[in-house]
């Protein structure tokens, strides 16, 4: 069974597009591309399918990062997948960015904490068990200052979070704290197409409307409101 599918990530500053056909990756595109998500974006989709020889009415799942991340990002990101999707009259589905970036390190034998750099010197954070081919959560995703992250056993950190971080990670974890290389900082749409085939296929996607962002903590917009 192979479905062709398409996902696209806005939860960094790189904007990631991929293409899959069931498992197989048919086509990846990343571009660091700022705060230029809504431009870069549909261009970035019509290049890919251009260069594959695909149609938008090919694609059979639309998947996009949901979050954390970004709020402008997430924002363009879903509002381009949901588009298409309804355009399309085709099933969606959300990935995290924490458990995508987690991906990276299949068959690990220590926990792995992903980590977003979120601004205001906090961090969005994500705990998993990737001893096996896909992450597992272990605890919520939720969004802290790096000092009240807890270290008590070998944990391996990974994301920007853990690159902004790290002098503090490495002072409250001692020898307990170890990093991925900085090649895995990035958010890799592949991974986040091979999670989101895996929960298409075990029923876990919604209609386009219903699709929402994970911001895990309140935009500016609402805690000003809420003022």
């Amino acid at each position: 069974m192979a479905e062709k599918l398409l996902v696209v990530d806005t939860s960094t500053p790189c904007c990631g597009i991929a293409l899959g056909d069931g498992a197989r990756l048919v086509g990846e595109l990343q571009l660091d591309s700022g705060a230029q998500h809504a431009v870069q974006l549909v261009e970035g989709i019509d290049l890919l399918l251009q260069r594959v020889g695909w149609k938008m009415q090919d694609i059979e799942v639309m998947a996009a990062v949901a979050g954390p991340g970004s709020f402008t990002g997430l924002r363009v990101g879903l509002a381009t997948v949901k588009g298409l999707a309804m355009a399309c009259s085709r099933p969606v589905v959300g990935v995290s960015s924490l458990k995508t970036l987690a991906a990276q390190l299949p068959f690990c034998r220590w926990p792995v904490c992903a980590l977003l750099d979120a601004r205001k010197r906090e961090v969005y954070a994500g705990r998993f068990d990737c001893s096996g081919e896909f992450p597992e959560p272990l605890a919520p995703e939720t969004v802290l200052s790096p000092e009240r992250l807890e270290i008590l056993e070998d944990t391996v950190f990974i994301g920007t979070g853990a690159i902004v971080y790290r002098a503090v990670l490495e002072g409250k974890g001692q020898a307990k704290a170890h990093f991925a290389p900085e090649s895995l900082t990035s958010v890799r749409t592949v991974l986040a197409a091979e999670l989101a085939l895996r929960d298409y296929r075990a029923g876990r996607w919604v209609s386009p409307e219903r699709l929402m962002p994970v911001y895990i903590r309140p935009s500016e917009a609402e805690l000003a409101r809420g003022a």
